[in-house]
């Protein structure tokens, strides 16, 4: 069995690992910092000249235009995590808005939000959850009602990410009252500078810990133009579930370099002197992650190969949100462990490790087990959608 690339990837490999030595990326830093958002914006250029960001995006859209390989998507991804520099942006507008929108969005969306949402000049949040409407997306309440070429947006949003920092927000609101509750959805693009916004921000576990942040978001006869509906009106909830789709296979990704990040700790952790590492309990540990890594490495790989072919990954893709996230709580389990009582330091304490990058990552997962649906809501879609089981008996009505 020859597993190797071939010559034409290793060149590739090398161009990209020249490319890494040659330049380096925004360091770790506030996100409040001076000038972070400039240099990142000169990052994502780079990275798109060069292709090793937005590579598939047409030219037309700003990205670079190169033609689909998953061969060449693995490379980029083990040099940049080898490396420990971000390829890209993790974020809610590049993994999840723009690619809804190369999908549905009209040429006018492409070509205004696609380039400057990729490069970070423009950062999106996500308005779907309602107070009410959790786990049963559908039935939200927040409404839009039609003033000429215009929609009202009234209503409320929460467990929004980033909303207190963000330009731009893809939200879900209600625009045919009368019709069945999942067809009268409609899918718009909002400034979330437009007057009858009005952001709160949420006080959570992590406190002000890492960079994401949950907020609740009341709107008030808020003015938009109906041509920022993305699709048709009323077909929001199928658009919906393409960014869904997105976002489950985002959460996928680079359970690789955080494992990197690991063992480069495990070796510079020590205890009366001798590694993390040598540690038979932690490396036991290590090595069942490890494998768990590499799995859900080779399951991210199994579902950009159906899409480049076109085909629904089935209970495949269901199976990604659940396990991936679990995993990236364990692997950061696993680093606080081995930093001992410094695991617990955090918020620029002398002694902290990685700037508390394990303290914020161990929230965050743990987060995100919950958010973007349940592990527990997660198991019951598998388990009918996928295996076919019954469906969960509904509470009796009185």
């Amino acid at each position: 069995m020859d597993l190797s690339y071939g010559q034409k990837y290793e060149e590739f490999r090398m161009e990209v690992r020249s490319f890494l030595e040659e330049n380096k990326p925004l360091q770790s830093e506030s996100p409040l910092s001076s000038g972070r958002r400039q240099r990142l914006v000169e990052w994502l250029s780079l990275q798109i000249e060069h292709g090793y960001w937005a590579r598939t995006i047409p030219k037309k859209y700003g990205g670079y235009g190169a033609e689909p390989d998953l061969l060449e998507t693995v490379i980029m991804d083990e040099e940049f995590n080898r490396a420990g520099i971000p390829r890209g942006m993790s974020s809610q507008g590049p993994s999840m808005l723009v690619p809804t929108l190369l999908e549905h969005g009209s040429e006018e969306q492409r070509l205004r939000w696609i380039s400057p949402t990729m490069r970070g000049e423009i950062t999106w949040c996500q308005g779907y959850s309602e107070p009410g409407s959790g786990s049963d997306l559908a039935s939200l309440q927040t409404s839009a009602k039609e003033d000429g070429d215009d929609f009202l947006i009234s209503g409320q949003k929460i467990w929004t990410s980033t909303a207190d920092r963000s330009q731009m927000i893809f939200i879900l609101v209600r625009t045919e009252p009368d019709a069945p509750k999942h067809s009268g959805i409609s899918y718009i693009l909002l400034p979330m500078d437009t007057p009858g916004i009005e952001v709160q921000p949420l006080r959570t576990m992590s406190g002000d810990l890492g960079e994401n942040s949950f907020n609740q978001v009341f709107f008030t006869d808020v003015r938009v133009p109906q041509v920022n509906v993305v699709g048709k009106r009323g077909e929001g909830w199928r658009i919906a579930n393409t960014t869904l789709k997105h976002e489950r296979n985002s959460l996928n990704a680079n359970s690789e370099g955080t494992m990197i990040k690991l063992m480069r700790l495990m070796e510079r952790e020590t205890c009366n002197g001798v590694s993390a590492m040598a540690s038979p309990v932690f490396r036991d540990r290590l090595m069942q992650l490890q494998a768990r890594s590499m799995a859900m490495k080779f399951h991210a790989m199994r579902m950009v190969t159906c899409s480049l072919r076109d085909e629904a990954p089935g209970v495949a893709g269901l199976v990604t949100k659940l396990r991936n996230c679990q995993l990236n709580f364990d692997i950061s389990s696993l680093a606080i462990d081995v930093m001992g009582e410094l695991g617990a330091l955090y918020d620029h304490t002398p002694y902290e490790r990685d700037l508390g990058y394990w303290q914020a990552h161990s929230f965050f997962s743990l987060g995100l087990i919950i958010g973007g649906g349940t592990a527990q809501i997660q198991k019951n879609i598998i388990s009918e959608r996928g295996l076919g089981m019954p469906r969960e008996p509904k509470p009796a009505k009185a």
